[in-house]
């Protein structure tokens, strides 16, 4: 019997280590649908860090209507965002948003025609869209203030991601978010790490 326990105990406390690290430590996620692009491909597969501390500009994992949705963080706790014509200041401090670039250069060239070739509805936004960045009324002048254990969560492709600009969304409890991103494993042509962005 005490060999058997010998035996047994250290795939039983290998078991329970994994279970811990993986419900409580990293977890893996998926992207799901177009709202990240470029940075993020829909069917991409990540890790998410469950400890990680949140820091603006960190790609998160956050939970909206029973739903695990990834967003970029641009708002946190107590912030005073806002935009005008695409350019993004928060707490009267200006922000360069360089993970646009590629998109908006491909908006102001041809309205992102090709590459929204998979859906007419993207390309009629884009076709309309006075700015890369407009809030639910279609204004490119906005300001959102972020309560106090709220953070303001945007999508890269901002013209077709529904997220806190739109009402029906809002800004997001501290407690509906799950994790930070840190790596992608699949497909095999993304994997590394997530590309840090300065504050």
């Amino acid at each position: 019997m005490k060999k058997f326990f010998k035996e047994w105990w250290s795939l039983f406390a290998f078991a329970l280590f994994v279970l811990i690290f993986r419900f409580f430590i990293l977890s893996p996620v998926l992207v799901d649908g177009h709202s990240m692009d470029p940075t993020l491909a829909d069917g991409q597969r990540m890790i998410m860090s469950k400890v990680s501390k949140i820091h603006r500009f960190n790609i998160i994992v956050s939970i909206e209507s029973d739903k695990k949705i990834i967003k970029r963080v641009i708002g946190l706790p107590g912030d005073t965002v806002s935009f005008y014509k695409d350019k993004l200041t928060i707490n009267g401090k200006k922000y360069s948003e360089s993970y646009l670039d590629e998109y908006k250069k491909l908006w102001k060239k041809n309205k992102l025609k090709t590459t929204y070739s998979y859906s007419s509805a993207f390309q009629e936004v884009a076709k309309k869209a006075a700015a890369f960045t407009m809030n639910a009324n279609e204004e490119s002048e906005f300001t959102i203030k972020v309560p106090l254990k709220h953070y303001l969560l945007l999508g890269d492709n901002r013209l077709v991601s529904k997220d806190g600009r739109d009402p029906s969304v809002g800004v997001v409890p501290e407690d509906d978010i799950q994790g930070v991103t840190k790596f992608t494993f699949w497909p095999p042509s993304r994997i590394g790490f997530v590309k840090k962005v300065s504050d």
